[in-house]
């Protein structure tokens, strides 16, 4: 008789020996290519839910992603994180794209999703505001770094989700429009996680080191993963909303994708040859012209000064 206690850990253990059998001898060789080197291209925040297997749906191997995984797929707000009040999430993204210069983050959030599910009761149920424990780790986590999310979504749900979220773009003075489930194939709680998903990206963007990277452009994505169905969607700046990504949206997502990162080349491009070294002579030149505005009591009409001439800041992160 196998004791029921017992039954999670067999079905682990015998996995494991699964393991040996059919896919050690092969991810060793994965190992060994990577080992020394490894080239992830993406950091993938994903929720701990049992039903989540990131690997699984986008087919990606050994070294090919770093992955943070929490309950409700949440990035702390910077804010929210200090010397004292430290955070998992912005460490790994600082591990990721600070030291290992990775380009790409994708924040995927789900469908049924536990933890926001239990943001939304918090937020709209008052029976389990009255009978929630004392202190919860779990309710504490959502409470806190879902805030923002919920005062979204309220703001989504009095104009029934027929006007856009407005999110951030690096510079804090542009936004970007995001449609949620205009279409209403989706449970209020689905649409919350949606919007919780799409929160998140802002959050990446509010820590210092992502808003300025001196390694280019840094992209941050959003896909949801409907459990039910097996669908990925993704979000599309252009089409303003998620979009299933399947053979027909593949191209449009991709050229999407493909004009961003250009967009980015060009900007660093511009950088670089803003910072470019001064030809032969150039340096004296400065010096002088720096020595002429110091000491100079007047200014000429087409002087190219700092105080007199605007520049134009382009935004490093989409």
């Amino acid at each position: 008789m196998v004791v029921k206690g017992a039954v999670g850990i067999n079905k682990v253990l015998h996995g494991i020996m699964k393991y040996r059998m059919n896919e050690q001898r092969n991810m060793v060789e994965q190992f060994k290519k990577v080992r020394d080197n490894p080239v992830p291209t993406a950091v993938f925040v994903t929720c701990v839910d049992s039903r989540m297997l990131p690997t699984r749906f986008t087919q990606t191997n050994v070294g090919d992603m770093f992955i943070i995984r929490n309950a409700g797929n949440l990035v702390p707000h910077s804010s929210l994180v200090s010397m004292n009040s430290t955070a998992t999430e912005p460490a790994v993204l600082e591990l990721a794209c600070v030291m290992n210069q990775v380009k790409h983050v994708v924040v995927c959030g789900h469908s049924d999703c536990k933890a926001v599910n239990l943001l939304y009761d918090i937020h709209t149920d008052p029976s389990y505001q009255s009978s929630a424990p004392s202190f919860s780790p779990l309710r504490n986590w959502v409470t806190v770094h879902g805030k923002r999310t919920m005062e979204e979504f309220s703001k989504l749900e009095q104009a029934q989700f027929r006007r856009p979220l407005l999110l951030n773009k690096l510079n804090k003075n542009s936004k970007f429009p995001a449609y949620v489930d205009v279409d209403e194939k989706f449970s209020m709680t689905d649409k919350l996680s949606m919007v919780n998903t799409l929160m998140q990206m802002e959050n990446v963007t509010s820590y210092p080191f992502m808003r300025g990277h001196k390694n280019g452009r840094i992209h941050i994505h959003a896909f949801w993963f409907d459990i039910y169905t097996g669908e990925i969607h993704c979000f599309s700046r252009k089409a303003q909303t998620f979009m299933i990504t399947n053979e027909e949206t593949l191209p449009l997502l991709q050229a999407e994708l493909d004009e961003m990162i250009e967009k980015g080349n060009k900007l660093r491009m511009k950088a670089s040859l803003a910072y470019s070294p001064s030809p032969p002579g150039q340096d004296m030149k400065d010096i002088l012209t720096e020595v002429q505005r110091k000491y100079s009591t007047s200014c000429a009409h087409s002087c190219s000064h700092d105080e007199h001439s605007s520049s134009l800041q382009d935004d490093p992160l989409e």
